[in-house]
């Protein structure tokens, strides 16, 4: 059967996307930044899966404002970047695995969760900038990817509870599906940001590190804490961390299982007014 090897955690900064796609990685204001995920591109090489399950949000690119699915799976054999307004980042298009998908995608319904099934749709940085951080810049991607987004632009939101108990469901689809395939979880998204208004350019240096500290320790804990923690705290683009918690939610001590070993832990700012967070977590057999 499948298995959850690992789970990956990480900020998709739009900014950093471009950073590495012009060419200035090692100009002082980004050099930190990058060199926190020397490691992880290391453990990547190291620890290489056959799936990667992605979970993101589209920043109004394959989903606007008339039509928002909450949670979306992506099941095509394949995903284009995206043109975000200045041309597709030059990166590798997205080899899916349609097969897993679509097994996913009817265990998790058949678990009383409504998702969307896109069987076309273009990926933005929320996907592409993960994809860049943890595997470099390479002529392919090193394994299919399995998108999912979910809906933290336009309220109403999922809960945080409610993704915790997603990553649960996507756990026992992925632990049923007839094929030795090593899968890694990725949430990404957050940490502390604001882009508009009064308090644009917000970071929080003391909840974020909270939220990763409980994160790891105790994510039953932190699934409970409601949206107006996150916008109060966080800034009103900190809610994408609820999205770490479905990738949270699969791990297996959540469900019966031993603690989970953390591998690496990264915190930096600023990265574009954004603070940026990194976890790489390992289930143990």
């Amino acid at each position: 059967m499948a298995r959850i090897t690992a789970s990956v955690y990480t900020s998709h900064v739009p900014a950093i996307g471009a950073a590495l796609d012009l060419g200035k990685t090692q100009e002082p204001y980004w050099q930190p930044l990058f060199k926190g995920y020397e490691f992880s591109k290391q453990w990547m090489k190291d620890n290489q899966p056959d799936v990667i399950f992605l979970v993101y949000n589209d920043h109004a690119t394959a989903f606007s404002l008339e039509m928002i699915p909450t949670f979306a799976i992506g099941t095509a054999a394949e995903f284009t970047p995206a043109d975000e307004g200045w041309g597709p980042r030059p990166v590798p298009k997205v080899i899916g695995h349609p097969e897993l998908a679509s097994h996913i995608a009817q265990s998790v319904i058949q678990d009383d969760f409504d998702l969307t099934i896109v069987n076309k749709m273009d990926v933005d940085h929320g996907l592409t900038v993960p994809l860049s951080l943890m595997c470099g810049q390479p002529d392919a991607w090193p394994c299919p990817v399995i998108p999912f987004a979910v809906n933290v632009v336009q309220y109403p939101v999922p809960s945080g509870n409610r993704c915790y108990n997603l990553g649960k469901a996507i756990r026992k689809a992925i632990e049923s599906y007839d094929e030795p395939l090593k899968v890694q979880i990725w949430g990404t998204g957050g940490m502390s940001h604001q882009l508009q208004g009064p308090r644009a350019g917000l970071i929080n240096r003391e909840f974020d590190n909270h939220f990763l500290d409980k994160l790891i320790a105790d994510p039953a804990a932190q699934a409970a804490v409601p949206h107006i923690d996150y916008v109060r705290e966080a800034g009103s683009e900190g809610i994408e961390l609820v999205m770490w918690l479905i990738a949270r939610g699969a791990m297996a001590d959540v469900n019966g299982g031993p603690k989970p070993k953390l591998v690496h832990r990264f915190y930096h700012v600023p990265a574009s007014n954004t603070a940026v967070g990194h976890l790489i977590l390992e289930n143990q057999a």
